[in-house]
């Protein structure tokens, strides 16, 4: 009898341990939602979704390339469209709004040395970029001024051009993202 008495009461025992950690669990997962949602939208974070955005489709107009280096307009062109699209805005040919810019800068600057010759660069981008509304209005994009991105430029002189050409690849696809933000986020 002292044996199934002991029995009951570490069942007793471990059902009160398991009510008071589900609970004490409960409470911590609802401050923890809470106080995410609370910081998010303190700090002026929203969530886009496609009903949300300012338009569905835009044009992308004339991107002029004033730099020397050769086909930048088309590497921006394609990073734009797929940022774009990737935020739920189509691009098409009949579209209203027209994004139109131009790339007047590519600097490439050494950043480091080593032994006398330069060991890491970065790239810099001048750009400016508008959107046309229907109604003729333009409005500047946001953040399209410099844009930086550094490699290492070791070894010989085929891979510096080679690193050089994957940064500013990535500096249009960072400018690509700043003029999406702007276009989602600053209208």
């Amino acid at each position: 009898m002292k044996a199934k008495n002991s029995k009951l009461k570490v069942r007793s025992l471990f059902r009160r341990l398991f009510t008071i950690h589900y609970s004490l669990f409960t409470l911590f997962l609802l401050f923890t939602v809470h106080s995410s949602l609370f910081t998010l939208s303190g700090c002026g974070y929203t969530l886009q979704g496609r009903d949300t955005l300012p338009f569905t489709s835009v044009k992308i107009g004339r991107i002029e390339n004033r730099t020397f280096e050769p086909k930048l307009e088309d590497k921006f062109q394609k990073a734009l469209a797929d940022e774009l699209i990737r935020s739920g805005i189509m691009i098409s040919k009949n579209a209203g709004h027209v994004i139109s810019g131009t790339i007047y800068d590519l600097k490439l600057r050494p950043l480091a040395e080593k032994e006398g010759v330069a060991s890491e660069y970065e790239v810099i981008i001048k750009a400016n970029f508008f959107l046309t509304f229907p109604d003729g209005k333009v409005k500047e994009l946001r953040n399209s001024g410099v844009f930086t991105v550094s490699f290492s430029g070791s070894g010989n002189i085929e891979n510096i051009v080679a690193a050089k050409e994957q940064a500013a690849e990535t500096a249009m696809r960072n400018l690509a993202s700043e003029i999406r933000a702007g276009i989602v986020y600053g209208i």
